[in-house]
């Protein structure tokens, strides 16, 4: 097994040697883990394991009423309690000062999109906590004074108008990207309102586009026309509250008197369907696609053309990445049955939009690149004659540009030219343009800052434009890449940050945090919060790749989905006991941290392994499995865990729901739960549920509810360092003291 150490005094993660030194040492394997399934079920497990058997054995439902008058009560109560030991810690306020300092710092990288003829950016400080969208010129953007100038101030507009308007992005019409579409959220909701906008007045055109709240699915046809997938009426939504019908809204028009062009189901699944239109450098349209999505992951393509929609020859399983002229260049996330054998699960993959229209394709698709056993493509930017991607190698990324000398890119073999980024770091890309042939790309560590560069596609080179200075002392710590033995054998890799003189005798105070869902996958990230409230003051910081994300690929995701998911949390469950078995930590001072699905997980491990954890930070959670399809948008998401409805598929969830599965007579240890009122996402009846619970059997434990800033925590950067300061506050009462 190999092992990858980081030091401060190396810019890169260097691959070190399998001998000596920790990396000899044996993966523990999960079966020497303590068994998870006692006898006696757990007094709130449900008897009846119908919709209406859970509802009736659930004494907690009033907590589900966002702001019902029981469930404001819970959350005043809850908050007044966990502020007083939080927030009247001693080292409270030396966190919260930190934290502000580091996510208001005026040296950030400020992150840039292509704008027009110039970049654009949306930059929040104390000084702006809501935010200004800005732009600037290329130029002006790689020299040492940038000169902005405010397209528009978030702040200003929300006095002006006495709402908590949260900035959500823009949606300019290319080539000139004078008119665009601006997202308002009400409080960081993911639902937003929308309004047309005029860069050359810098203002909101009077009489333009304008639709109110919802979760819209929007694209520019032309100056006036937009493709508008919403809530048009009773009976326009799916069960999980997104829009399965799209419709042609000219200029002038109400949502009443737009045209439908194309209709799903009430019954879809997933987040609605999604109206694209590609185009080529100079804004000329190439291709209208509308995905309807059948369940969280499997959705139908369909081609808008002269009028009507045709359906493509796609496999269910797959993700769009452009279009090259006629050709549509697409990522399988399934095996694919084509003419002369099928295609690999993983594969990268260009057909032409003709071919696919027809019953039968009889013209191969040419596959770009297949990734190898321990690698995935994270992400690509298709151009006018090329394609660039990040291809992860065992979690580490590498940039490679494909490119062809034929006019048929469909029947011509594609070259691989690599581009150099930093060895083994973390690379990502951002922006890109067609007409310039350039894309933002950023690379990155756990101890080294993010290097923001722009990469020139046609000459395969990259320009380093800025780098962030460090937020904190990284001299100290190295990083390790190690891999633990799941319950079916299955090595998880994981990356430790330490202290370089650490004794590996238990005694360091550790976070564990993972995800393993959605096929999302976690490089290595800095992390300067984590840095300076957590790292600088001695701790350990542990991120586990389990299955569910996408480090390799679709199978890494697909092999824990539904009645499998019991493997994600025993994945997170071995790397935990394996830390313990090196002497890196114990579980006196083990505390693990999710978010989101990863409250799924954080709960689950908390639930059934209390012995190996001494702390949870629990946020924006999921934990009521057996009724998360009932709390909006949770139905979005059956592909994923399975439907509570269908009574299998409730049995096997309901092994593992936390809400279900806590007992009054076993000892956890004393957990933080945290959400946000806001969260249109994931309903906040999830934790404070699972908060009563403890409270109604006497487990010691901290609830706080944030009333504002929806579900990603980016409305306000000086909230936003509140809540990472009682998150480290919390950790070091628990692991440090």
């Amino acid at each position: 097994m190999n092992r990858l150490i980081l030091s401060a005094a190396v810019p890169a993660l260097l691959l070190a040697a399998c001998a000596g030194g920790p990396a000899t040492l044996q993966p523990v394997n999960l079966t020497e883990v303590p068994s998870v399934a006692p006898a006696a079920p757990p007094p709130h497990y449900p008897a009846d394991l119908t919709p209406a058997g859970v509802r009736a054995a659930d004494d907690h439902l009033a907590l589900e009423e966002v702001n019902g008058a029981e469930a404001m009560a819970f959350v005043g109560q809850s908050n007044r309690l966990a502020l007083a030991s939080l927030e009247g810690d001693r080292r409270y306020e030396t966190y919260r000062q930190q934290a502000e300092a580091i996510l208001t710092a005026t040296d950030r990288i400020p992150a840039p999109s292509f704008l027009g003829d110039g970049i654009g950016n949306f930059w929040q400080d104390a000084a702006n906590p809501k935010g200004v969208w800005r732009r600037t010129t290329l130029a002006s953007y790689r020299s040492a004074n940038t000169r902005w100038e405010t397209l528009l101030d978030i702040d200003a507009l929300a006095r002006a108008e006495g709402r908590d308007w949260v900035f959500k992005g823009a949606n300019c019409l290319a080539p000139d990207e004078v008119r665009c579409l601006i997202n308002l959220s009400d409080g960081g909701k993911d639902a937003v309102v929308v309004r047309e906008f005029d860069t050359r007045t810098r203002s909101f055109v009077d009489g333009g586009f304008s639709l109110p709240e919802g979760k819209h699915r929007i694209s520019w046809l032309d100056v006036d026309t937009l493709l508008v997938a919403t809530d048009f009426g009773s009976g326009a939504l799916t069960e999980s509250g997104y829009p399965f019908i799209v419709k042609s809204l000219k200029r002038g028009q109400t949502l009443a008197q737009a045209t439908e062009v194309y209709r799903g189901d009430i019954g879809d699944g997933g987040y609605g369907v999604s109206p694209s239109v590609y185009r080529d450098k100079d804004g000329a349209v190439e291709a209208v696609l509308f995905r309807r999505p059948l369940d969280t992951f499997r959705a139908e393509t369909w081609r808008w053309v002269d009028g009507r929609a045709v359906k493509l020859n796609l496999p269910e399983r797959v993700g769009i990445n452009g279009t090259m002229g006629r050709q549509l260049v697409f990522s399988l996330d399934q095996e694919w049955a084509v003419p002369g054998g099928p295609l690999p699960a993983g594969a990268l993959v260009i057909a032409g939009l003709d071919e696919l229209a027809l019953a039968e394709i009889s013209r191969v698709p040419a596959v770009i690149f297949e990734p190898g056993a321990r690698q995935s493509i994270d992400s690509v930017r298709v151009m006018s004659d090329s394609i660039l991607a990040v291809v992860s190698d065992n979690v580490v990324g590498t940039l490679k540009r494909f490119s062809v000398t034929s006019d048929d890119p469909s029947r011509t073999e594609w070259r691989a030219t690599d581009i150099s980024v930093p060895a083994n770091s973390a690379v990502g890309l951002g922006d890109s343009s067609k007409s310039r042939g350039e894309v933002f790309v950023s690379t990155q560590g756990f101890l080294t800052p993010p290097t923001l560069s722009l990469a020139d596609i046609g000459a395969a080179t990259i320009t380093d434009l800025r780098s962030a200075p460090a937020k904190f002392d990284a001299s100290t710590h190295v990083v390790e890449q190690f891999e633990a033995t799941s319950s079916d054998g299955v090595k998880i890799p994981y990356f430790v940050t330490r202290p370089r003189d650490l004794a590996m005798d238990g005694s360091a105070p550790t976070i564990l945090f993972g995800y393993g869902g959605f096929q999302v996958s976690f490089p290595p990230a800095y992390k300067p919060e984590m840095g300076k409230l957590w790292l600088e003051n001695g701790g350990v910081f542990v991120q586990a790749n389990i299955r569910g994300g996408g480090e390799f690929g679709p199978q890494w995701h697909q092999s824990v989905l539904n009645e499998n998911r019991q493997l994600a949390f025993d994945d997170f469950a071995a790397v935990a006991a394996d830390l313990h078995r090196r002497g890196i930590s114990s579980p006196r001072r083990t505390g693990i941290y999710g978010r989101s699905n990863g409250g799924v997980l954080t709960s689950v491990v908390m639930t059934q392994h209390p012995e190996l954890i001494n702390a949870a930070v629990i946020e924006s959670p999921l934990i009521d499995m057996l009724r998360y399809h009932e709390l909006p948008a949770g139905a979005s998401w059956i592909g994923e865990y399975g439907d509570p409805r269908i009574p299998e598929e409730a049995a096997w969830i309901a092994r593992y729901s936390a809400y279900q599965q806590l007992r009054p007579d076993t000892e956890y240890p004393r957990v933080y739960i945290t959400t946000n009122t806001r969260d249109d996402r994931v309903h906040p009846g999830h934790a404070r549920k699972f908060a009563a619970r403890l409270t109604d059997m006497g487990h010691d434990h901290l609830y706080y509810e944030e009333t504002s800033g929806g579900h990603s925590n980016d409305a306000d950067p000086v909230a936003n360092a509140r809540r990472w300061a009682r998150h480290y506050v919390y950790l070091s009462q628990q692991l440090m003291d």
